[in-house]
């Protein structure tokens, strides 16, 4: 069996249980994905199956959008709702402050990634050194906001919808809002609705794969 099948992670699964589920329901074992999703965001994973591994690196370069609820007034340890949070401000900013500091955050732009990443600092993943106590500081990266547009905000809530280059941390975004408005923020949902040109509304939910037959029919040739 080869080829692409678009998934619809839940939330609270990693991207390699998704992986150790489809193997348990198709048989395959070869099998890969082109961009992880962290337990606590869920959306468009491309799963890739046989012979289309091959194209997992230039898959993960693919542009991506996503639909974000962040949350004003704390930060996270992990910079999103997962994390220890630290309240820093209840000033309340207008919609107009909000506005103009999601602005600013588009663009081509220096990010500096979230600690807890899957990073390697030394040959070993950032977040496994934080949690065996090291302080880890990682170096701010190019990255491209293409588009970031406000949808909804009623505070603490703010819901952003944006298309971001590869390498693109949304938990850094927040982050980065939160320190523009000052007052702190992290990210509370996340869903990734597009990589590339495959969008979410196409994609099947892992019960949908319930035998091998059914992920033939969907995979998609690369």
């Amino acid at each position: 069996m080869n080829g692409l099948l678009l998934v619809n992670k839940p939330i609270g699964m990693t991207s390699f249980d998704v992986i150790r589920s489809l193997r348990r329901r198709t048989g395959v074992r070869k099998m890969g994905h082109a961009g992880t999703l962290d337990p606590l965001a869920s959306g468009l994973m491309l799963v890739l199956f046989g012979t289309a591994c091959k194209q997992a690196q230039m898959l993960t370069k693919l542009d991506k959008r996503y639909e974000a609820e962040i949350r004003l007034g704390a930060v996270s340890t992990t910079a999103d709702d997962e994390g220890e949070k630290t309240p820093v401000s209840d000033r309340v900013p207008s919609a107009a402050e909000v506005e103009a500091a999601v602005a600013r955050l588009t663009g081509p732009l220096m990010q500096v990634p979230p600690a807890y990443s899957a990073i390697k600092v030394s040959g070993r993943e950032a977040y496994k050194r934080v949690r065996a106590g090291e302080v880890v500081e990682l170096p701010p990266r190019p990255v491209t906001v293409y588009e970031n547009r406000l949808t909804a905000y009623d505070y603490p809530r703010v819901e952003l919808e944006a298309k971001v280059s590869s390498g693109t941390y949304i938990r850094s975004l927040a982050q980065d809002l939160g320190e523009l408005l000052g007052t702190g923020a992290y990210l509370s949902g996340l869903v990734r609705t597009e990589v590339g040109d495959y969008r979410l509304d196409e994609a099947v939910t892992l019960d949908e794969v319930d035998a091998p037959a059914v992920a033939e029919q969907h995979l998609r040739d690369l």
